[in-house]
């Protein structure tokens, strides 16, 4: 990546991602907008700040990875990407068609820079797992494999064993980010399967945790520094967001895992994030 962006730039970044999430899921008429508009903060500090990458060698063999396991939230990856120069943004408006290179789960073979398949919840952290030992077995000391989860996919079982065996190797390579947004398909999480408290669970296995505000930009970036810094843990960054983050009729609202805006409720929710640019600038004079 070039000259990074400063703290005001990378936060108007976000509300342009979150704006063309909003455009693609329109557009494509089908879609998840609540978690995608929560972790908008999260993937601008990934792309922009976090990552060692190279768009324009998006094989780079130096390069850090970067893992969606809540799938269905892909809208916000490929925005991301877009915006950092994987592809044109024009290809966005293809967001879930048929033979589109986006589709509703991410398609590792598909778009280049994409670094898994996901679709079936829970996996996500078993192959962070797989891909940090290979790492270490390379002697790759340099090297991060970053994993953004759901909250409500830790309910399966296949994220609690990869747990243990990242808890039991102590591979401090790995960079989880649990999305705690409180929501999934049919509720809120604590309704249908409480997780709370989270923190101490993940520390139960072995892990380092950091729990933060994950739709503040500074301390999504501090976060991740101070995680690169522990030596001897897997680390998970609990990260509370707000699902629907900048759209006033989403926000908190699960209904909005798993549904589009139609166009009425798009032109509305443009005009909410529009309206945040100003807000932006204001708190930072």
């Amino acid at each position: 990546m070039g000259k990074k962006l400063t703290l005001e730039q990378l936060e108007q970044k976000a509300i342009e991602i979150r704006e063309d999430i909003i455009k693609s899921l329109e557009h494509a008429g089908s879609g998840h907008s609540a978690g995608p508009l929560g972790l908008a903060d999260i993937f601008t500090a990934l792309y922009f700040d976090i990552l060692k990458h190279d768009p324009k060698k998006p094989d780079w063999d130096q390069r850090d990875i970067l893992l969606l396991s809540n799938g269905h939230c892909v809208p916000v990856q490929y925005v991301t990407m877009a915006h950092a120069g994987y592809f044109d943004k024009k290809e966005l408006m293809t967001l879930r068609q048929f033979g589109s290179r986006l589709q509703g789960h991410p398609e590792r073979t598909k778009l280049p820079g994409l670094e898994n398949t996901s679709g079936p919840l829970g996996s996500g952290l078993s192959q962070a797992a797989g891909m940090a030992l290979g790492m270490r077995m390379n002697k790759d000391h340099h090297r991060w494999v970053y994993v953004v989860m759901g909250d409500g996919e830790q309910n399966e079982g296949n994220v609690w064993e990869a747990a243990m065996l990242a808890g039991k190797y102590k591979l401090n390579n790995i960079i989880a980010i649990t999305d705690r947004n409180y929501i999934q398909i049919d509720g809120p999480t604590e309704t249908v399967m409480p997780l709370d408290n989270l923190k101490l669970k993940w520390e139960s296995f072995g892990w380092h945790v950091i729990e933060i505000d994950g739709n503040n930009m500074e301390a999504i970036i501090d976060a991740a520094a101070m995680a690169r810094a522990v030596a001897d843990k897997p680390i998970m960054i609990i990260a509370h967001t707000i699902p629907g983050k900048g759209v006033d009729f989403m926000e908190y609202d699960f209904h909005w895992h798993g549904m589009p805006p139609n166009h009425d409720q798009a032109v509305e929710a443009l005009k909410d994030l529009r309206s945040l640019k100003g807000k932006i600038r204001s708190e930072h004079e």
